[in-house]
């Protein structure tokens, strides 16, 4: 077999999965989304711990930049264990949905979940905005105009926080509310500006995509022969490119693939049970935070909220740098990529829903040398500037 053939469907499948900055998007509903000041604020916000409740936890806690800017552990590790693992916050711009399961649909409504997490970082609203107000000020007022004055307000406020937070939380009037939640809001489109300068560098599979549309014998020598043959199964007998498509190698979509649940008592329903937690987000892209037109939110406005095979569905994750960030699915269930290569293999029965997946059969060395081809999906993290 000549593992550098490959039939015009194939290579048209390889050149789409080739990384390039096309897969850059910027978000409509973020005003500041392309700003170098933006992604500078947002830089500092995301190291600061003090946006926590003990005063030491930052997104870079989990999101760590020596760690694939995820953490490494099966459960993200905040204020306490989390019920899922940490996803990398690298090349996120491109989807329409975000955590696991979909429950935030932009990057800076996402940066603004684990903050008021009283797992993750366990701060509240108001709390966040004095420090703004405090250490911030000039940086944030830049990008977004005056900071409201919170000199008469108590510290600590939430309406997602402690009892006594959310009491605190009502005992303000509406606009005092409205002003808070604009600083919060705002917080998280600094972050996400951020997020978006961090990128995938080129791995030797895209040296090797590049070796097969020049002809050129240096390229096509990248791979060798075992994540050659990874490659022809990926598109072909394991049916990898049927989710894991497009450069970043995702679908950006939700599936069930009969992951077995963490806790057998409490299986996670995944997507199903938060397609009602992002259409009542205050900060989705339709909310009064959000920068863009409803007419603009065509992801929300047309989400399906009764498909049953959403039911222990889970976001697609992407394949770059894979192998530099075990454990594997959405509670870290399988330790190593040989754990989720038999999983794929012989699938069992789903525990929630319907499992999309089909036994494939693959053999001891089919399945060594898919692992061969994701080590090969391998490159550095690069911290580009921001999108103008």
């Amino acid at each position: 077999m000549d593992l550098d053939h490959w039939t015009p469907d194939e290579k048209a499948q390889l050149a789409a999965m080739r990384l390039t900055p096309a897969a850059i998007n910027i978000d409509p509903s973020n005003r500041v989304a392309a700003l170098p000041e933006a992604a500078q604020l947002g830089k500092l916000l995301f190291n600061d711990p003090r946006f926590s409740r003990n005063g030491a936890v930052s997104c870079a806690s989990c999101h760590h930049p020596d760690r694939q800017f995820q953490d490494g552990l099966p459960r993200a590790q905040g204020l306490s264990e989390g019920v899922r693992r940490t996803m990398p916050v690298v090349d996120v711009t491109a989807g329409p949905w975000f955590f696991w399961d979909g429950r935030k649909d932009s990057l800076w409504a996402q940066a603004l979940g684990p903050l008021e997490d009283q797992k993750e970082h366990g701060s509240n609203r108001l709390h966040d905005a004095h420090l703004v107000q405090e250490h911030y000020r000039t940086g944030y007022e830049a990008l977004f105009g005056p900071v409201p004055d919170l000199g008469k307000l108590p510290q600590n406020a939430s309406p997602l926080g402690t009892e006594a937070e959310k009491a605190a939380w009502q005992k303000l009037d509406s606009q005092a509310r409205t002003d808070i939640s604009r600083v919060f809001a705002n917080m998280g489109k600094a972050l996400a500006a951020y997020e978006a300068t961090l990128r995938f560098g080129d791995s030797r599979v895209d040296q090797y995509i590049d070796g097969i549309s020049k002809n050129d014998p240096k390229l096509l020598a990248a791979l060798t022969p075992a994540e050659k043959t990874g490659l022809h199964l990926f598109l072909g007998k394991a049916q990898c490119a049927t989710c894991h498509t497009g450069p970043l190698l995702t679908d950006h979509q939700f599936h069930n693939a009969a992951v077995p649940p963490s806790d057998p008592r409490h299986a996670d329903q995944g997507r199903a049970a938060a397609i009602q937690k992002v259409l009542t987000d205050e900060f989705n892209c339709m909310g009064p935070f959000s920068d863009t037109k409803p007419d603009q939110c065509g992801e929300l406005r047309f989400i399906a909220k009764d498909d049953p095979h959403m039911l222990g569905a889970f976001k697609t994750p992407g394949l770059r740098n894979v192998a530099l960030r075990p454990p594997y699915m959405h509670a870290g269930q399988f330790a190593t990529l040989a754990d989720v290569m038999r999983h794929y293999s012989k699938p069992p029965n789903a525990v929630v829903g319907t499992s999309e997946l089909k036994t494939l059969d693959l053999s001891e060395t089919e399945q060594q040398d898919l692992i061969a081809l994701l080590h090969a999906l391998s490159g550095p993290i690069i911290e580009m500037p921001p999108a103008q």
